[in-house]
């Protein structure tokens, strides 16, 4: 088995970008492929708590289903700790299945042959 990382650096900013990494990763898991979304700058909001509730992108299911479908699928994700600590966002803000995680997590993934693709 693979290991696709999907980066995502949008929410609100750009919910098509957002919504379009959660559909990679969804097909990646539907795939059978260990599949990690890595959230970082404006993204790491798109794992707190209600952030996505009432986004969609055209042409897209709306954002927090495609989270939930991708938690719920046992998909990885990742928010980093250097674009959370600014953005005052801990652990006990996040979605069930989210945490919070250092460049060292990611670095690994990549070293060990992590496939990446950045929205």
């Amino acid at each position: 088995m693979g290991h696709i990382m999907v980066h995502n650096t949008h929410g609100k900013d750009d919910v098509e970008r957002a919504s379009l990494t959660f559909v990679v990763g969804n097909t990646a898991l539907n795939s059978k492929q260990r599949t990690t979304i890595l959230l970082t700058i404006e993204g790491v909001w798109v794992a707190t708590q209600g952030y996505t509730d009432g986004l969609q992108a055209n042409g897209f299911a709306p954002l927090s289903d495609l989270v939930q479908q991708f938690v719920a699928n046992g998909g990885e994700l990742w928010v980093c700790g250097a674009c959370a600590k600014p953005r005052n966002i801990t652990q006990e803000q996040l979605i069930d299945g989210g945490q919070i995680v250092g460049a060292a997590t990611a670095v690994e993934a990549l070293v060990n042959g992590a496939q990446t693709l950045c929205f």
